[in-house]
């Protein structure tokens, strides 16, 4: 650091934290100082936590909303590395050779890096501007039909999921699950759906990040058509050109289900839609998340707009594309041009 005086010393921070790509910065620390050593620690915490080093977050929004941060890395060429699920790859396999190939994310296979595998997949956000993103979570319930099935055979009472019942509604619980401070899994599951939009409206929004980084969460209770719409509208602002270039893409996205071999033999559990606008009014809408994507047996489909009946797989996932569509088709034509 040139320029600095005899008695500053010029020490480099190397921030190490999982999923945030390398980076240094030279910061000088006074010598002969009885406190340097802890204004050191001062300042590499400030250092570690810096706008640059903290790029990473800022570029993929998306990984904080869907509270996977650990699982993605950066990568070279405008992609990105989220941790390998099996049964992902082999759903992102099938779409690259599906009609619905231009509503994922382009799969590069998977690769191995820092003793982990991998699944690579391109960066959606590389052509915004400070986007804002927000996370849907698809269909009238997130759970497979298995893991009902296995939380039943073994109905362990669970307190940790009373507490997380107890914050988002103090008077759900029973009589006998407050005398037992817990309740039982499936119990926790299937309340789950329906204090949000999700058993009613077939989606629900799980998290919205704006272009000045702020990051709301708080959408467990967003339940009926007003409260989306609302959502939405602070999201977008209300600019009329961001929700019809929505609607239109979801339009498409319904029309290439409509004809999808694949969508046609999948239960889509747990999938999402990525919002992604800019300002430069650029908006585009994704298809992500297929980890709990499951194959049918053979020579069953899904209709995926009818009610789900345990046994039946229906997923709902074209109800709540429906619901999107409609509030969105209502919006636009209410906003006026930004």
């Amino acid at each position: 650091m040139r320029g600095a005086p005899s008695r500053w010393t010029v020490r480099r921070c190397s921030p190490t934290r999982p999923g945030q790509p390398s980076a240094s910065t030279l910061v000088a620390v006074p010598l002969g100082d009885p406190s340097s050593s802890k204004s050191w620690r001062k300042i590499k915490h400030m250092v570690h936590w810096s706008p640059f080093v903290m790029s990473f977050k800022k570029k993929y929004p998306w990984v904080q909303l869907a509270g996977h941060a650990g699982s993605f890395k950066a990568a070279a060429n405008g992609r990105i590395l989220k941790k390998h699920c099996e049964s992902e790859q082999r759903c992102l396999d099938r779409l690259m050779a599906d009609v619905l190939r231009p509503f994922v994310p382009a799969y590069h296979g998977d690769v191995v890096k820092d003793g982990e595998r991998y699944n690579q997949m391109d960066d959606l956000l590389a052509d915004f501007d400070s986007p804002c993103v927000m996370d849907c979570k698809m269909g009238i319930r997130t759970y497979l039909e298995e893991e009902l099935s296995k939380a039943r055979k073994k109905p362990s009472l669970r307190k940790d999921m009373f507490q997380k019942m107890v914050e988002v509604d103090p008077e759900a619980p029973t009589e006998q699950e407050r005398a037992q401070q817990a309740v039982t899994k499936p119990r926790y599951m299937q309340w789950r759906e329906t204090i949000s939009s999700t058993a009613t409206l077939g989606f629900r929004i799980e998290g919205i990040k704006k272009d000045d980084g702020s990051v709301n969460r708080d959408f467990k209770k967003t339940k009926t058509r007003e409260q989306v719409a609302e959502a939405f509208r602070e999201f977008t602002k209300g600019n009329r050109n961001i929700l019809v270039a929505y609607r239109d893409r979801l339009k498409a996205i319904r029309t290439t289900l409509e004809v999808s071999p694949f969508f046609k033999c999948h239960e889509v559990i747990g999938s999402s839609l990525l919002f992604i606008h800019d300002r430069k009014d650029q908006a585009k809408v994704w298809m992500i998340d297929f980890g709990k994507t499951t194959p049918l047996p053979e020579g069953q489909t899904l209709l995926h707009d009818v009610p789900w009946q345990e046994g039946n797989r229906e997923d709902g996932y074209l109800s709540g594309l429906n619901n999107l569509i409609d509030i969105l088709t209502e919006m636009s034509q209410g906003a006026l041009l930004a």
